[in-house]
């Protein structure tokens, strides 16, 4: 691999984990400058044909309830899988706790936690989901009367010019809840509508240790997945920490044709799909700070996080106009669970709203990560456990690539012959680099060399890691799957923290980037590089030791035990190399070109 072709891969590499905050740098999502957001043509008035006067829409920079000595009162809708608590405090969705999965994996020594441990989503909000915000209009008071059926819940109440709001909650199956919402107008006349907005979540962390790098909110227009998190948020010049930067706590983008919109962390979401006739005209995110978790958890875990933020979300609809005895109704399907990719690709072929595409899956290698987790699964349904899925993959992976390793050493081995003729034909032309270019390949060609063949492998595997990459960022399967030391597939294997230091030692990683060095070290030089070449080379694994060193311990047992098996094969390779040499001989080698003498 020549100079050129290192530097591209290194860049490559670089690009790629830092690809999410340079987009965001480069090309983020355009948000409308704050206090500006005019709607120039709004819509029709709602069963009048009267005109609609231009109206400035211009959302709070907080969406929170008025305050209120009323009590709150609550009720519960919950199935085998789901457990939702409505609040009469905005008539809106307040916590999803989810029964299957828990707040935390427990690693080393189990913590007893107060409070129930389960999975939970809108975690600490401030605002339930589904709440209406729009003035004082829509809001009034913000208390609602509940009532609840067999499987729904009816949050109701009367609003000021004789608008009256009606939100209807109904649990169905697979973590789907089914919101209708009826703005209904008593009054004999004709009421205007401000812009109303529609909280459909807030995205919360995991857990008191959750640092919110893989919180996002999320849409999706039918075209592409866009999505605002915490990098957007910070500011940091560069995507760097280190640097000051003027934290944003409000984003607004235009947001016409929206199919989905979701409020998410790495491994749950809230997923409010539209209707086809639905219309908002603008999405809004706001960080917003959650209330400090109870101290009786605090005393109980001292490293918690104490000021953790969520992402409020938002779909804003336009001012429009309700004529007497109408109703403008809304309709939500709320999908409130885990990213399991066989539940969300079911749903999505049921409803066609590519709502898996929430898994992170879409662009090229997303393909690859759906293959890898569609491999793995089926693996473990045959009863492997994950840990042993990810060696039976990367086996069968090197197995396949076989064939191209084996061109790749022998690409190597014909350059290494030629190097001698290389070396004459940059002597004799030196100062005509085009002849020298010229001369090379008619040399490459007569011999059958590719100089390429050696990147090949290398280029084509790529996608195969980052696949991996991709699948692991939000792959639930892997969390709390264990194996050998590793407690969480899904976090880094550290066994033990350096006193003092605060510093993690994550066994996996340093595995492989030992094993990556021995491989340099066992890898020929491509001919022509020099010797400072050389040693960056050698020294490159650990760039990577660097960079993975706190990612998931799944990424890192799959690169290790790639690095192991690339080191057998090579072995494999030079004692079957000595084995042929005894037998025939050593090969004669190719003479270099004499120049000829001038007459």
């Amino acid at each position: 691999m020549d100079r050129k072709s290192i530097l591209i891969l290194v860049v490559c590499v670089l690009l790629f984990f830092s690809w999410s905050h340079l987009i965001n740098r480069l090309y983020p999502p355009q948000p409308v400058p704050e206090g500006t957001n005019t709607i120039a043509s709004p819509s029709s008035p709602v069963g009048s044909n009267a005109p609609v006067a231009s109206v400035e829409a211009t959302p709070a920079a907080v969406a929170a309830l008025p305050g209120s000595s009323v009590p709150e009162k609550l009720e519960v809708l919950e199935n085998e899988v789901i457990r939702c608590t409505f609040s009469s405090h905005g008539g809106g969705l307040g916590l999803v706790e989810l029964k299957k999965y828990l707040e935390s994996v427990g690693c080393g020594t189990k913590k007893s936690r107060p409070t129930n441990n389960v999975a939970t989503l809108n975690t600490r909000a401030a605002v339930p989901a589904f709440t209406l915000f729009g003035g004082d209009l829509l809001v009034g008071d913000g208390q609602f009367n509940l009532t609840k059926t067999a499987n729904s819940v009816r949050a109701e109440k009367s609003l000021s010019n004789g608008l009256y709001l009606v939100k209807e909650f109904q649990l169905s199956t697979n973590y789907l809840i089914s919101v209708t919402a009826r703005l209904e107008n008593r009054n004999p006349e004709p009421v205007a509508l401000p812009a109303q907005e529609w909280v459909i979540g807030t995205a919360t962390p995991l857990d008191l240790h959750d640092k919110a790098l893989q919180m996002t909110s999320e849409w999706y227009d039918g075209r592409r997945v866009q999505s605002v998190g915490e990098p957007w948020f910070a500011n940091h010049p560069m995507g760097c920490a280190m640097f000051p930067s003027r934290p944003r706590t409000n984003f607004t983008a235009s947001a016409s044709n929206i199919v989905w919109a979701a409020v998410q962390n790495r491994f749950f979401t809230m997923v409010a799909v539209l209707p086809t006739n639905a219309s908002p005209s603008q999405l809004l995110a706001r960080r917003v700070a959650l209330p400090p978790p109870p101290k009786a958890e605090l005393d109980a875990d001292p490293k918690a996080i104490t000021n953790q933020a969520g992402f409020q979300t938002a779909l804003v609809f336009p001012p429009a106009t309700l004529a007497s005895n109408r109703t403008l109704e809304w309709h939500f399907e709320v999908f409130a669970g885990p990213k399991e990719y066989r539940t969300l690709d079911r749903l999505a072929a049921q409803f066609r709203n590519d709502i898996d595409l929430v898994m992170g899956f879409g662009g090229f290698f997303g393909f690859f990560a759906k293959m890898l987790l569609l491999s793995m699964n089926w693996l473990n349904s045959l009863g492997l456990p994950y840990g042993l899925t990810i060696i039976v993959i990367t086996f069968i992976i090197k197995l396949l690539f076989w064939p191209l390793t084996q061109a790749q050493s022998r690409s190597m081995k014909r350059m290494a012959a030629l190097q001698p003729q290389i070396q004459a034909i940059r002597e004799k032309y030196k100062d005509d680099p085009m002849k020298v270019q010229k001369k090379m390949s008619e040399l490459w060609k007569e011999h059958k060399v590719n100089p390429a063949a050696g990147c090949l492998p290398i280029l084509i595997q790529l996608p195969i890691f980052f696949g991996f990459y991709t699948m692991l960022r939000s792959a639930i399967e892997l969390r709390g799957a264990s194996f050998l030391w590793a407690c969480d597939l899904s976090q880094p294997d550290t066994v033990w923290v350096i006193p003092g230091l605060n510093f993690p030692v994550n066994p996996l990683p340093l595995i492989m980037g030992a094993t990556q060095l021995w491989q340099m070290r066992l890898t020929p030089p491509s001919p022509g590089m020099d010797p400072v070449q050389q040693k960056i080379m050698q020294y490159m694994p650990l760039m990577f030791l660097f960079i993975l060193y706190n990612f998931s311990s799944a990424l890192t047992l799959y690169w290790a035990l790639q690095n192991l098996l690339s080191i057998g094969q090579m072995k494999l390779v030079k004692a079957s190399e000595a084995s042929a040499a005894k037998t025939t001989g050593p090969a004669p080698k190719t003479p270099a070109p004499q120049p000829k003498k001038k007459k």
